[in-house]
C-alpha cells in the first residue's frame, strides 16, 4: 500500500536538523561550552544575542536541536497517517459523559496501533480538550475536565513499571512504536509517550472524527514523570496551548546545573535507562557543560501558556533549580509579550499528593488560558522564594556597615564583619517545641534505615525554635563523641535525602544513620532557608537587615553546642549520653562552609570536617565557570557584603586560610575532589597548604590538618562517608 505521510510540528524537528544554522561549529554540537548559570535563552551558543523575533525563531531551531542531541535522540523523520480509527467500547457515565475506548491503527511500516480512552461531556461543544496520562492519581484531572465541559483523553502515557488495571497494556505502548523506526535515535520513552500525544491529536483534532474541539483550546497535564512527559509534548507540538507540569523534576523544570549531587537531588546518573540517552550520564560532576537544559523546553513553548507547579518539600523539584529555570524561561515570554503565560506556582507539601485544592488550581489555569470562567492572571501571582534584590539590600545598609575593618582588625572581627550584625534578640529564642503528626512537613525518608531494635532518632528543639532529630545507638551507654551533620544545598528537604543519593536503588543508608552505627550521637536539622525553614528564607533580611544568612546558619551551630554540652533545649525522650568535650561538626557544601566558619568563633567544637565547600574567594572573580563569589552573596544571598567586592575579589578582608588558621591546632578534614567544578583544585591546595602553616609540624591525628583529594567530582556519597567515618576514628573519635 502506498505510504501516505503528512507532516506536522514534530516532523519539522528533524528537518531543521538539516538547516545550516549561522552559528559556529561550537554552537552546532555544543561541545566544549562550560557555564556556571544556565545557558541563556536569548542568546545563541555561539554569544550571539536574540535581537528579533526571526533571530528568537532561529535559536529554537538551535535549542531542538540541542535537547534531542543531549536528552532524548531524534524523532521519526515522517508522521504516520491514521489508516484506521475503531470505537471498542463505548458507554454512558452516570456524570452524562460518553466514555469512549477508541483504537487507532497508524501508518508505520507494521501497522501499529495503540488504544485511549475519551471521554466527552453531556454538555454540546465545542470543548476544550486535556490531555493526561491514565495513572491512577491523575484520573481526577480527567473526572474535573469533565465537570468543567471539557474533553478528556487518557493516551498510552504510563511507565514501563506501571501497570494500570483499566488500562491493560499502556505501558508498553511506547517500545511498539520505538521498534517501529529503528532509525529514529529518540532513546527516551518519554518522548516516545510524548509523541504519541501528538498521534491521539491527530485525531481528535481531524473533523472527520466529529469531536468538535474549539480552536487554540487544547492542554495537557502531568505529574512527576508525567510532568516531564507534557513539558516534552508541549515543547515539540505547538497545538497543545498551554500545558501543566507538576513536581516534573530534572531535566524539565528543574536543571541538573541545579540539582545532583551537590544538593543531594536527582543526577544525571539517577534516571532510568529508558527515561533519557545514555550519554547523558557522563554529564555526573560537569552538569555546567550541558549546553541547553531543561529551561529550553520553556523557550520552545513559548508564548503559549504554562505552568510549573511546584511543591516547597519535594523530593525532585528543588525550588531553587525551579525558580532558577522559569527566570530564564520569563525571558522569551517578556520578549515575546506575554509574561503572564508563564508561571511557576508553589504549592505546600511534598511530591504528592495530588488535592482536590491542586486540581482545581490546575485548571483554573487551563480556564485562563482559555478564556474560561472568571479566572484572570491575577488568580496566579508570581511568587519568588531565591531571588535577592542585592542593590535594594545595600541602599538599606548604615554607610558604616558597608565599610571593611581594616589590616589592624583581627581575622575575627574581619569574619564577624563579613556574617553581620546579629541581633539582640532571634526570633523564636529559647522557646522550644517538639513537632508531631502534621507539623511535620518533610518525607520521612529516614525510617527505612531505622528498623526496630536498631539505631534510635529522637526529637529535639533547641537555639530560635529549631527542630532537629538525635540518631544514636541506645544499646550503647557511655558518653559517646557528637557529630553535628549539616547538610549541602538542599532547599527542598534540607537534611533529608531527596531522588537520588537514597531514592534510586543506592544500598547505602545515609551519614547520620552510618555515624550513629559506628558509635556516634548526631544531632541532624535543616538550616536556615532549607527543608522545613525554606520560608525563613524570602523575608531574611525583611526580619534581619544587618545581619547575613551565613551568620544565622553559623549562630545555629552555636545554639546546638549550646544545647549538646549546657542542655539549652528539649528532647523527646531520655537524652544519651554525650562526651562533651568532643563535638564535631561534619558539613558538606553549604553545610561545609558553615562548619568552617562555626568552628573558627567557636572553640567548644573540638574539630571539623569540610566536604567541597572550601573555594578561596580572593580569586574567585565572577567570570569563572565555577560561578565566582556571586553564587555566595547573589544566587544564595549567604553573604551580602561580599558583593561589596565584585570586581576587587583581591580586597575581601579574609581568605578560607585564614578561617582554617582560627581553627588550628585542632584536628579539622579538608576534602576537595580534583574535579569539583565550583572550586578550582589549585587554589584549594595552596590555601590548605598555607593554612597548614598554623598547624605543628609534629601534630598527631587529633590535632592534624588533613587534606583529602581524591580525582573525583563533587559528591557525598558511601566513598566521602567511608573516608569521615575512618578519620574520626584516627582522630581518637
Amino acid at each position: 500500500m502506498p505510504r501516505n505521510c503528512k507532516r506536522n510540528v514534530c516532523v519539522l524537528l528533524t528537518l531543521l536538523f538539516s538547516v545550516g544554522l549561522t552559528a559556529s561549529a561550537r554552537a552546532a554540537d555544543g561541545s566544549g561550552y562550560r557555564n556556571a548559570e544556565l545557558p541563556p535563552l536569548m542568546e545563541f551558543l555561539d554569544g550571539t544575542p536574540v535581537q528579533t523575533k526571526a533571530d528568537l525563531e532561529r535559536r529554537k531551531q538551535e535549542i531542538r536541536k540541542l535537547w534531542c542531541k543531549y536528552f532524548i535522540g531524534s524523532f521519526p523523520e515522517e508522521v504516520p497517517a491514521i489508516i484506521k480509527a475503531e470505537t471498542l467500547e463505548e458507554k454512558k457515565h452516570t456524570d452524562g459523559s460518553t466514555r469512549r475506548r477508541v483504537k487507532l491503527t497508524l501508518d508505520t511500516p507494521n501497522q501499529a496501533s495503540f488504544e485511549m480512552w475519551v471521554w466527552i461531556p453531556k454538555s454540546e461543544g465545542p470543548y476544550p480538550l486535556l490531555l493526561t496520562q491514565p495513572l491512577s492519581k491523575q484520573i481526577p484531572w480527567a473526572e474535573e475536565a469533565l465537570r468543567r465541559g471539557y474533553v478528556a483523553c487518557l493516551y498510552p502515557g504510563l511507565n514501563m513499571n506501571r501497570q494500570e488495571p483499566d488500562y491493560p497494556g499502556y505501558e508498553r505502548v511506547w517500545r511498539t512504536f520505538k521498534a517501529e523506526y529503528p532509525q529514529a535515535s529518540w532513546a527516551s520513552s518519554l518522548a516516545v509517550q510524548a509523541w504519541l500525544a501528538s498521534r491521539a491529536l491527530d485525531y481528535l483534532l481531524d473533523p472527520q472524527y466529529h469531536y468538535n474541539i474549539a480552536s487554540g483550546q487544547v492542554g495537557i497535564i502531568g505529574h512527576s514523570r508525567y510532568g516531564k512527559q507534557s513539558l516534552y509534548a508541549a515543547a515539540f507540538d505547538e497545538r497543545i496551548t498551554a500545558v501543566v507540569a507538576r513536581s516534573s523534576g530534572s531535566p524539565a523544570a528543574c536543571s541538573y546545573r541545579f540539582a545532583s549531587r551537590q544538593t543531594f537531588m536527582e543526577s544525571v546518573v539517577d534516571f532510568p535507562g529508558h527515561w533519557a540517552l545514555g550519554s547523558l550520564k557522563g554529564f555526573l560532576g560537569r552538569e555546567h557543560e550541558l549546553p541547553i537544559e531543561g529551561h529550553g523546553l520553556l523557550a520552545l513553548i513559548a508564548p503559549r501558556f504554562c505552568m510549573l507547579h511546584t511543591a516547597h518539600n519535594d523530593s525532585c523539584d528543588p525550588t531553587f533549580g525551579v525558580e532558577r529555570t522559569y527566570l530564564e524561561g520569563r525571558q522569551i515570554y517578556q520578549f515575546l509579550g506575554h509574561p503572564e503565560r508563564l508561571r511557576n506556582i508553589y504549592r505546600k507539601g511534598n511530591h504528592n499528593p495530588i488535592t482536590a485544592e491542586h486540581v482545581k488550581q490546575n485548571f483554573d489555569w487551563f480556564d485562563y488560558a482559555f478564556g474560561r470562567g472568571s479566572v484572570t492572571a491575577k488568580n496566579f501571582p508570581e511568587v519568588l522564594l531565591h531571588q535577592f534584590d542585592w542593590r535594594t539590600w545595600k541602599q538599606s545598609q548604615p554607610a558604616q556597615d558597608l565599610k571593611a575593618p581594616g589590616a589592624e582588625a583581627s581575622v575575627k572581627e574581619r569574619i564577624g564583619w563579613m556574617l553581620g550584625r546579629a541581633p539582640e534578640h532571634v526570633a523564636g529564642e529559647g522557646e522550644y517545641h517538639i513537632r508531631t503528626g502534621d507539623e511535620l512537613g518533610i518525607p520521612d525518608k529516614q525510617r527505612d534505615w531505622l528498623k526496630p531494635g536498631g539505631m534510635q532518632r529522637m526529637a529535639c528543639s533547641f537555639g530560635g525554635k529549631i527542630h532537629g532529630n538525635l540518631y544514636f545507638d541506645p544499646k550503647i551507654s557511655e558518653p559517646r563523641p557528637v557529630v553535628i551533620w549539616l547538610h549541602p544545598w538542599n532547599y527542598s528537604l534540607g537534611v533529608s535525602e531527596g531522588y537520588g543519593p537514597i531514592g534510586a536503588g543506592y544500598s547505602y543508608p545515609p551519614i547520620y544513620w552510618r555515624l550513629a552505627k559506628e558509635g556516634y550521637v548526631v544531632l541532624a536539622y535543616d538550616q536556615v532557608g532549607f527543608g522545613d525553614r525554606l520560608l525563613e528564607g524570602p523575608d531574611f533580611y525583611k526580619t534581619y537587615p544587618h545581619w547575613s544568612r551565613m551568620g544565622r546558619a553559623v549562630y545555629d551551630v552555636s545554639r546546638a553546642v549550646d544545647f549538646l554540652r549546657d542542655g539549652k533545649g528539649i528532647v523527646s525522650g531520655q537524652m544519651p549520653p554525650i562526651d562533651k568535650n568532643r563535638i564535631c561538626v561534619l558539613g558538606y557544601g553549604f553545610g561545609s562552609m558553615v562548619g568552617l566558619y562555626a568552628a573558627a568563633l567557636d572553640g567548644r567544637i573540638s574539630s571539623v570536617a569540610c566536604f567541597c565547600g572550601l573555594a578561596p574567594m580572593r580569586t574567585n572573580t565572577n567570570d569563572r565557570v565555577t560561578g565566582g563569589n556571586r553564587r555566595l552573596w547573589q544566587w544564595h544571598a549567604l553573604l551580602p557584603r561580599l558583593g561589596l567586592f565584585q570586581g576587587r575579589e583581591s580586597e575581601i578582608p579574609y581568605d578560607y586560610d585564614d578561617v582554617l588558621g582560627l581553627i588550628a591546632p585542632r584536628a579539622c578534614l579538608v576534602y576537595s575532589p580534583q574535579r569539583d567544578r565550583f572550586a578550582n583544585f589549585d587554589e584549594v591546595s595552596r590555601c590548605v597548604t598555607e593554612a597548614g602553616r598554623q598547624w605543628p609540624s609534629s601534630a598527631g591525628p587529633s590535632t592534624a590538618l588533613r587534606h583529602e583529594s581524591p580525582d573525583d567530582t563533587n559528591r557525598f556519597q558511601k566513598a566521602q562517608q567511608d573516608i569521615v567515618i575512618r578519620w574520626l576514628k584516627d582522630i581518637g573519635y
